[in-house]
């Protein structure tokens, strides 16, 4: 697992890691019974649209209403209501046929109260341009097929029912646990970057030791050439995957498995090696192996194994998730090297660009004026996460068909320990790249520290900037209630900082060009305009 074979693949998943972005759907309990004083009840999850019809928060102030199967009819026109009539009837019908919305105005018209539209795939939210049917007023709302029939085995012919929609409490805690795994994942790696600098300055005094450094290189650059071509492949593969999603999202969830593995391997080796007990080795390939290293690997192997098989598993697999998430972000953020404050201004100037476009101009150019960020989010082949931003929240749905792309941090909201619980589970989620992009600025101001001697000033102002464009998101998040696009708060706040930071420590041309550039120039490499002493210089002196 050397770092040069490690890396193609590392590199190749960071590629997708901003590929990926979400948004919400908004979920109601069925609640269903039987008739008769000792009948059996049960919960049932539905999704409607807030904004089309209100419902109460509680069961006690939800209205009983008995509900009639048309499944069987498509109830398109006036004629496909059953003699008997639908009035004040809760109407099951079947998706299909014609506009859900035109159902619903059948309905109404013939007295019923409200729409339950079943799908027997996925549940698909009530959207549409209602502007067309601004007449209908009845609650519409969508149901899966599977649930009703189970709800008929279950209950009977004779069923009755009552909805309504939970509130959700003010304070959202998965927003906390993203800004403490966000914030330590960036600030971890970029510490790391700048211990790895500090250990290839100190290297550059001993001939020996700069021999087995070039051996055992910890960085793959990144020149302003590469960030360039690295944002183009990133649109191509945007492009690519909206097209050929179902193919190439298994592409994906592979190159995910491979290089979290790899990535959690990397990171907890470094921290194995350390321990100065288990250390016996055996010999294979002429090579002396580590046995401890043979079973983390087995380890980080098994990790993305079980993940990769129960991935749809949504009451647990959001945590091997997570896991295997951070170890990756983490690796790449002390592993990739922007050289200068001048790549980092191109990565994340590009980037943001690149989330705009794919965000808020496509819609403009695509057949059904969706973003194409919103189409991958959900998969082109529908599902109930819709998006527009990628820190969100989103419901999981066991039924859907097809695979969701598995480059973002997952948090599950307490709905799981509730009523909502049939709902599955709604979760907040955060995209890699919001975590890796600016992470990389970071870890360039912590090498940037240690080059210059300048006390940590850079990484630390960098940070806090990091902490506070995420903070700034959620408030943004929360006014909205709607998804953001979180490198539209991230990148400013960071790049502004640090050069603010920059201009006031009268370092900006350094900065920008990067500090190593005068290493190669200079014998002694003078970092500072006043003081042409580096840390690793003193740090050898010593």
């Amino acid at each position: 697992m050397g770092p040069q074979r490690r890396l193609p693949s590392a590199a190749a998943a960071l590629v997708w890691g901003f590929l990926l972005r979400l948004t919400a759907a908004q979920e109601a309990i069925l609640h269903a019974s039987g008739n008769g004083t000792s009948s059996p009840s049960k919960d049932y999850c539905m999704l409607y649209n807030p904004h089309w019809t209100a419902l109460p928060s509680t069961l006690e102030n939800a209205t009983s209403i008995s509900l009639m199967n048309l499944t069987s009819t498509p109830l398109c026109n006036i004629s496909d209501i059953p003699p008997d009539g639908i009035k004040n009837k809760a109407v099951v019908v079947q998706w299909g046929t014609c506009h859900f919305l035109q159902k619903a105005r059948i309905a109404q018209i013939g007295g019923a109260e409200a729409l339950l539209v079943a799908n027997n795939s996925v549940l698909f939210p009530p959207l549409g341009n209602k502007s067309e049917f601004h007449d209908v007023k009845i609650l519409i709302a969508f149901m899966n097929y599977k649930d009703f029939k189970d709800m008929k085995q279950t209950l009977g012919d004779n069923i009755t029912v009552k909805m309504y929609s939970p509130s959700w409490p003010n304070f959202d805690y998965t927003m906390v646990v993203i800004f403490v795994i966000a914030v330590f994942t960036v600030a971890l790696g970029g510490y790391w970057s700048g211990l790895i600098e500090l250990e290839n300055m100190r290297a550059m005094a001993n001939p020996e030791d700069r021999e087995m450094r070039k051996k055992k290189e910890d960085y793959l650059t990144f020149s302003p050439l590469t960030v360039v071509i690295f944002v183009g492949i990133c649109c191509v593969m945007m492009v690519l995957l909206y097209f050929f999603y179902k193919w190439l999202v298994y592409v994906m969830i592979a190159i995910f498995c491979i290089a979290s593995a790899m990535s959690m391997y990397n990171c907890l080796a470094a921290l194995i090696r350390k321990i100065p007990y288990g250390q016996c080795t055996i010999m294979c390939g002429g090579k002396s192996i580590e046995v401890r290293l043979i079973f983390l690997s087995g380890l980080c192997i098994a990790i993305a194994v079980v993940w990769a098989v129960f991935r749809n598993e949504d009451r647990w697999a959001w945590i091997l998730q997570d896991i295997l998430g951070i170890a990756f972000c983490l690796n790449l953020i002390k592993t990739l090297k922007l050289p200068n404050f001048k790549s980092c201004v191109i990565l994340l100037g590009l980037l943001l660009l690149y989330d705009v476009f794919f965000v808020f101009i496509t819609p403009f150019i695509t057949k059904n004026g969706e973003s194409i960020m919103v189409e991958l989010a959900a998969g082109p082949f529908g599902n109930n996460e819709k998006n527009d931003g990628n820190l969100v929240e989103a419901t999981a749905q066991p039924s859907a068909p097809h695979e969701k792309l598995p480059v973002v941090i997952r948090v599950p909201k307490l709905a799981c320990f509730s009523v909502m619980s049939v709902c599955v589970m709604p979760v907040s989620i955060l995209g890699f790249g919001d975590i890796i992009v600016p992470g990389l600025l970071i870890a360039y101001c912590r090498r940037f520290d240690e080059q210059t001697g300048s006390s940590s000033v850079y990484y630390i102002s960098s940070t806090i900037a990091y902490a506070v464009g995420m903070i700034l998101t959620f408030v943004v998040l929360v006014l909205m209630k709607k998804g953001q696009p979180a490198l539209l708060y991230l990148v400013p706040c960071t790049l502004i900082t640090a050069s603010v930071v920059a201009w006031r420590r009268k370092e900006m041309k350094k900065f920008w060009k990067g500090s190593g550039y005068q290493m190669m120039d200079q014998p002694d490499y003078a970092t500072n305009e006043e003081n042409p002493v580096t840390a690793g210089e003193q740090d050898v002196q010593q």
